[in-house]
């Protein structure tokens, strides 16, 4: 298993700075979290990964939910 040392973060820093470790997973995609030294969980942004399994309706309801996000601004304008 290759991992890209820029994506590893301690199992304690994990702990400590919950929030910027999320941070860094939204700009990354993903990250491992290692513990003895040794990588034992990979924390991942569940929107854009694409071996989650979800049904078509989630799917749906995700993309619906991006879209919206992305384009707010532009429904708000229209709905005027």
């Amino acid at each position: 298993m290759n991992i890209d040392t820029r994506k590893i973060v301690s199992i304690s820093e994990a702990n400590q700075n919950f929030s910027r470790i999320a941070r860094m997973v939204d700009k990354q995609g993903e990250l491992y979290i290692f513990k003895n030294n040794k990588p034992k969980y990979k924390l991942v942004d569940i929107e854009n990964d694409a071996t989650i399994e979800m049904t078509d309706d989630e799917k749906i309801d995700f993309v619906a939910a991006r879209i919206l996000k992305l384009y707010r601004p532009a429904f708000e304008e229209l709905a005027k």
